[in-house]
């Protein structure tokens, strides 16, 4: 007897995964010239996944990272690879969102177009089909295509509460004329949720994607926020991050209560080799079974602090760090390179 449909929901990333995606970086991404840095980041990444659940690496040579990541001693009975053209690395915000509550997953593609039309973005925004359409992943595709919409602008309680930033979903080149209004009706209606928060404040420095969610807030469980806080009144990110702050304080749960926040530290200032600013944040942490993986920045007091907050936000979790470096150099981190596919079952 076929079961009846429930109703979906949007999971948070503490939900049990399935697996986690790596779209991994090649000689035609702009990693082209600091690859062998970037990719021993990527393979401290697979390794810490692939020895805790499975993990999907999507790459345009999967023979060659294949044996990279065998040589390396990653768990490779744990992954799965998929052979397939790419512009760039950021699965973030390229993978398809999940969401639960239905006999299978629904898998929700929505657009990526390269965080505004900045980059080209046509072979990433084109994954998600080609990995359902080859079986990698099996559930019903969901085609929200017609809305641009980037992981890293969203985040879920799983309980129907989405936090996410008006200057991002509101940044030029993604979704005009949709007010914020239009947007959050979408947010609703495409992701099963009953509300939204929204954040006016927290655009870091050199950050491309006009401000994700992902690099300053988080939501954790037992209605927790954990925070990108800034305390040092010479920083040029300090008032930003104040008001954000601020404004998190005000925010209620959907009991109409404050919500719980764990500051993490801010990295000192990381420059390029031209002196720009990069936008290093410990916010950008993956939750995976049983571990946090966090980045760090070679700085050895701010990333014990991160580690001591993620634990009190996670305290059934190992609190792994990965040194990150190499990815801030492309203006990302290393939530932003990974994404989270949950585990199922049938209700």
């Amino acid at each position: 007897m076929e079961q009846p449909k429930r109703e979906l929901f949007f999971p948070a990333e503490w939900h049990r995964q399935q697996m986690v995606q790596l779209t991994w970086p090649h000689a035609a991404t702009d990693w082209n010239y600091m690859l062998d840095e970037v990719e021993a980041c990527f393979i401290e990444i697979a390794k810490a996944v692939s020895s805790r659940q499975r993990l999907l690496v999507v790459a345009p040579d999967t023979k060659a990272v294949s044996e990279t990541l065998a040589n390396a001693g990653a768990k490779m009975t744990n992954i799965t690879f998929f052979q397939c053209d790419t512009n760039d690395t950021w699965a973030r915000d390229h993978a398809f969102i999940t969401l639960l509550g239905d006999n299978v997953p629904h898998y929700v593609d929505f657009c990526f177009n390269g965080w505004g039309r900045k980059f080209e973005a046509s072979l990433d925004n084109a994954i998600n089909g080609r990995l359902y359409d080859a079986g990698i992943v099996k559930g019903e595709y969901e085609d929200c295509t017609s809305l641009v919409l980037e992981g890293g602008s969203i985040e879920s309680d799983g309980k129907g509460t989405i936090l996410t930033t008006s200057q991002c979903l509101l940044a030029p080149h993604r979704n005009q004329p949709m007010t914020q209004d239009d947007i959050e009706k979408c947010l609703k209606k495409m992701l099963h949720a009953s509300r939204v928060l929204w954040l006016d404040h927290g655009d870091l420095i050199g950050d491309d994607t006009d401000g994700h969610v992902d690099t300053i807030a988080r939501l954790a469980p037992n209605d927790t926020i954990v925070y990108m806080q800034c305390t040092d009144e010479n920083d040029a990110q300090y008032s930003d991050l104040q008001a954000m702050e601020k404004q998190i304080s005000e925010l209620r749960t959907a009991d109409g209560k404050p919500y719980r926040m764990l500051a993490l530290p801010s990295p000192s200032p990381i420059h390029d080799e031209d002196g720009e600013r990069l936008p290093a944040t410990y916010a950008n942490f993956l939750i995976i079974n049983g571990a946090v993986l966090y980045p760090t920045y070679a700085q050895p007091e701010n990333d014990k602090r991160a580690a001591m907050v993620l634990k009190e936000a996670f305290p059934t979790h190992e609190i792994v760090g990965i040194d990150c470096r190499a990815l801030i150099k492309q203006h990302g981190s290393l939530h932003c390179v990974t994404m989270q596919y949950p585990e199922w079952k049938k209700y």
